[in-house]
């Protein structure tokens, strides 16, 4: 659990250094990691389409880091401010927390107990909303540590209130997510809505691929769904890697209730 926060105190400080469209998609490393400590550690099998998961994985990994848009120079967090206030990001807010609402107050008492996607859908699209506040309170604190103080700023405590609450907010839904469903479906959809929605939140805030050409647009592209791919591809398959079924002809109590 201490390595969990550290792990996460330092994905909080990727966003001050580098675009959300980088960041977030390589979160799947984790996926990673996870797949190869439980093969070593809880002789957990790694069988052949968990390889190739993970492989897929790290694939579309590099091609992302490789084809990256640039970070922004921010003197302020007032700059990322006025992004926030652009007429582009202030529609995607206004739709999002008014599907929020809809969620919450129409589709939840109906639906949230036999669909999944209502409570998901929640969490990815306050988490889409979150990452743009992580990215602005991050940014504060990298200035402030290095001597321009931004917490004189009315904005920067607006954006740490709005981390503050949309985490909460977050984790309620998603517990009851992983309570009313199978956490093995749970974890890949949840991942590729939040990484989506937030990609796209990180694209009409900051507006990072205006410097890129299309060929490096498609090839980050690419290496999303191919990340995506490696993920459902470990999630489905998880359990292929453990004993036999003993319904198969080949179980050995068949076979010698076939003799």
């Amino acid at each position: 659990m201490l390595t969990m926060l550290v792990g996460e105190g330092a994905n909080f400080a990727a966003y001050a250094y580098a675009p959300a469209t980088l960041v977030t998609p390589l979160g799947a490393l984790s996926i990673i990691f996870s797949a190869v400590l439980a093969h070593f550690i809880l002789d957990e099998s790694l069988h052949m389409f968990g390889v190739v998961g993970c492989v897929l994985c790290l694939v579309g990994s590099v091609t992302i880091v490789l084809h990256a848009p640039l970070e922004k120079d921010f003197e302020s967090v007032m700059q990322v401010w006025h992004l926030a206030t652009e007429p582009g990001f202030i529609i995607y807010t206004v739709v999002v927390l008014v599907l929020v609402l809809f969620l919450i107050f129409w589709c939840v008492p109906r639906y949230g107990q036999t669909h999944m996607v209502v409570y998901i859908g929640i969490c990815s699209l306050m988490g889409s909303l979150t990452v743009m506040g992580v990215k602005a309170v991050g940014l504060a604190l990298k200035l402030s540590f290095s001597g321009s103080n931004q917490f004189i700023y009315v904005v920067t405590w607006f954006f740490t209130i709005l981390v503050i609450v949309f985490c909460v907010m977050q984790l309620i839904y998603l517990n009851k997510a992983l309570d009313t469903f199978n956490t093995a479906v749970v974890s890949p959809v949840y991942y590729v809505m939040f990484t989506t929605l937030t990609i796209v939140a990180s694209i009409i805030m900051f507006k990072e691929w205006d410097s890129q050409n299309a060929s490096q647009i498609m090839t980050e592209l690419c290496g999303f769904v191919t990340i995506l791919c490696g993920t459902l591809l470990l999630h489905k398959t998880k359990d292929m890697g453990g004993s036999p079924n003993s319904s198969s002809p080949f179980h050995p109590s068949n076979r010698d209730q076939g003799a």
